[in-house]
């Protein structure tokens, strides 16, 4: 019985008992690492919940702040809008104040007619007549790439959009074409207007346009057409519908309106008070 007892009462080698012994000495017998793991996992889900629920706490108390600010932007850009049409209507309706008062004077004085054909040359009144409608848009499957310029591009990479200079063609071949007045989605050309470009928009007298391009213009209606289109800048719009995909579509029309032109006001050019010698 002693040998048994004996077995009991050291069941482990005095060697595993004293390895034991420095561990928990050294701190390292406490609680088992897997549990440690375990804890450290727990804890880091704690902090990152912690931090999620703070952060939509946040979020939500800015929400109305933020609503209420865009609102209030886009309440002053309405406000803005009606403010700027308002003035522009107010502009239309001097400028045809403006011109009757000027036809009623050269009226008085005998040269009404030609101030009428002026008048109408130079694009300070609105017109109407026989002419022709042309359209013309961007390729189908036109996107924006390269160096801006579909026909230049070093790797030929065409974007099939329209240009400001084929705009500038097409609007200078219908003058030469025998049109009268001249009008781009509205907006009436004079000879002071610019046809320019920002990055892909088209700007006509600083306006920016967007694609279809509808031209219209005065003179006669079917001589107008068959001109414009047997023309260089004809034959140049026909080489982007061809080669580029570029849509055009020209027809002529028994009736077309034109608007005034926004200001045909001269800021550089004076009158000359020289006489002439003989």
């Amino acid at each position: 019985m002693s040998l048994i007892t004996n077995v009991m009462d050291h069941s482990l080698d005095d060697g595993y008992a004293e390895a034991a012994a420095r561990k928990q000495a050294a701190g390292e017998g406490g609680m088992p690492r897997t549990l440690k793991a375990r804890l450290g996992l727990a804890a880091g889900l704690v902090l990152a919940a912690l931090v999620v629920t703070v952060g939509a706490a946040q979020t939500r108390v800015a929400a109305p702040v933020v609503a209420k600010e865009r609102q209030e932007l886009i309440d002053r850009i309405d406000s803005e809008t009606a403010a700027a049409d308002k003035l522009e209507g107010s502009v239309d309706a001097l400028r045809d104040d403006v011109a009757a008062r000027q036809r009623q004077a050269l009226r008085k004085s005998g040269g009404n007619e030609r101030a009428d054909l002026v008048s109408i040359l130079s694009g300070a009144t609105a017109v109407h007549g026989p002419g022709v409608r042309l359209v013309v848009n961007d390729a189908k499957e036109a996107t924006s790439g390269g160096n801006g310029d579909p026909r230049e591009t070093a790797d030929f990479s065409d974007t099939g959009r329209v240009r400001d200079r084929d705009m500038q063609r097409v609007v200078n071949g219908l003058w030469q074409s025998g049109a009268e007045a001249v009008s781009i989605n509205g907006q009436r050309l004079t000879a002071l207007s610019a046809i320019r470009a920002a990055g892909d928009a088209i700007l006509v007298d600083n306006r920016p346009l967007v694609p279809p391009y509808t031209v219209l213009a005065v003179g006669d209606g079917e001589r107008l057409s068959n001109s414009f289109q047997n023309s260089p800048d004809g034959l140049y719009l026909h080489a982007l519908q061809e080669n580029y995909g570029i849509r055009t579509s020209i027809s002529a029309e028994s009736d077309v309106r034109l608007p005034a032109a926004p200001s045909v006001i001269v800021r550089t050019a004076q009158p000359s008070t020289e006489k002439g010698t003989s």
